[in-house]
């Protein structure tokens, strides 16, 4: 794959970058509407295909935040048109690394010190570039380990990158109004956070300690000594990203898949505190069919005026009592005081539909994440507030600012859990409190 040498940093740059991207987008719509004229009967895929590719292409030279947000939206996977899904998906695996040159000298305005005078084997080459960071195989008194090193620049990038894709996501999320900036604000605000790699570290730690109790999950071992604010050494970790597992044994996947919930139940509800980038590139499968979790720079809090009516809206028996469902939609800032009336019904149904199908895995002891219809209702229901023109009509700053990452995180479970095809006991994780 080619190498990147430079990284544009400055604001005019990525700026300029961006605006050249959103000149080729335009070009495919002129292109798409004068053939539409010609041929009626025109689908937009093509259309798609074109824009996502402009875009990955345009967004991958850039790194950083804006690419980070590529590979957020890639999770959504009902919500997108599927040339979308699959482009920015290459965000999580495939992303151009940086030369060799730059990332020596990544290293020696980190540590004072190049990678060879630390490690005693360090390969310039990396083996996994993704949106913030790229990774690098060391050795080290004979152990094999990690060595992830950020792109220059991306953490200086995010607040003036978030500026220059904010009006595209206002027009993708129908958001309005002043009340709109809390959303980006809680975006900026974990961006930031995954570009200090020393929290990232402490986070990994903690992780690791309260959670390696729980059955076929195992983590690397993670090296203060070798990291820094840019730069994160741990254990190398051999294995297959759970998205490529091939497995027809269904003994094995139910295995994998009570170690995923189990892991992210025990996090929500036992740590208040969850890994919010659920993407298939954080999970590896071992030799001995364990789940590796790799990875902890997204970890979002959830607090407690937040956790328990988000919670409290799993119980069947709350979603079907009216006036205890709109108690809870007003606490999570669905609907609000100055909604209309229209507006009131229009959520509320809105919210009884979806949280109605999202909730399914919690209303029993067990859940079947092979089965299709249930997948193909989340498609369908997708679909469905797509075309709805009375949305794009409505208010659409809707649920409070954690809604953002809390939803990323069980977009994000549920495909992996579709994945893998696993049937799972929902209540186990309760064993290891």
């Amino acid at each position: 794959m080619k190498t990147i040498d430079y990284i544009p940093t400055s604001k005019i740059e990525r700026a300029t970058k961006l605006v050249q991207t959103g000149a080729k987008v335009g070009v495919n719509y002129i292109k798409y509407y004068g053939e539409k004229i010609v041929n009626s009967d025109l689908s937009r895929d093509k259309l798609n295909e074109n824009n996502a590719e402009d875009i990955y292409d345009g967004l991958k030279s850039l790194k950083g935040s804006a690419l980070k947000v590529a590979q957020m939206l890639s999770m959504d996977k009902n919500f997108l048109p599927q040339a979308y899904v699959e482009k920015f998906s290459l965000s999580q695996f495939s992303v151009p690394p940086l030369s060799a040159p730059l990332v020596l000298k990544t290293f020696k305005s980190n540590f004072g010190k190049t990678p060879y005078e630390i490690f005693d084997e360090f390969n310039p080459n990396s083996v996994n570039a993704a949106s913030i960071g790229q990774v690098h195989l060391a050795v080290k008194n004979g152990k094999k380990l990690a060595v992830k090193i950020q792109y220059p620049g991306v953490a200086n990038s995010i607040s003036s990158d978030l500026a220059l894709v904010k009006p595209i996501a206002i027009r993708m999320f129908n958001l309005q109004g002043k009340d709109s900036d809390k959303y980006f604000k809680e975006v900026e605000d974990k961006l930031i956070e995954e570009t200090n790699y020393l929290l990232e570290l402490q986070q990994s730690q903690e992780v690791v300690d309260a959670c390696k109790k729980i059955d076929n999950l195992v983590f690397p071992e993670y090296y203060p000594e070798y990291s820094s604010e840019k730069i994160i050494t741990m254990d190398w970790v051999t294995g297959v990203h759970l998205s490529e597992f091939k497995n027809s044994d269904t003994e094995i996947a139910n295995k994998l898949g009570q170690a995923l919930w189990d892991f992210y139940m025990y996090q929500i509800h036992i740590l208040r505190k969850v890994h919010a980038d659920p993407h298939p590139g954080n999970f590896l499968i071992n030799d001995k069919n364990q789940l590796v979790a790799l990875d902890f720079g997204c970890m979002k809090q959830i607090p407690n005026d937040f956790y328990i009516p988000y919670f409290e809206l799993i119980n069947k028996e709350v979603i079907d009592n009216k006036k205890l469902f709109r108690e809870k939609l007003f606490e999570l800032e669905i609907l609000r005081t100055d909604d209309s009336k229209e507006e009131i019904a229009y959520f509320t149904q809105m919210f009884y539909d979806l949280l109605s199908l999202f909730t399914k895995p919690f209303q029993t002891d067990t859940f079947d994440f092979s089965d299709e219809v249930f997948f193909e209702n989340i498609a369908q229901l997708g679909e469905r507030f797509s075309k709805d023109t009375n949305l794009k009509k409505m208010n659409g700053n809707r649920g409070s600012k954690h809604f953002i990452y809390m939803n990323r995180t069980f977009f994000g479970l549920y495909n992996l859990m579709f994945d893998l095809k696993a049937k799972i006991v929902v209540n186990a994780f309760e064993k290891y409190n």
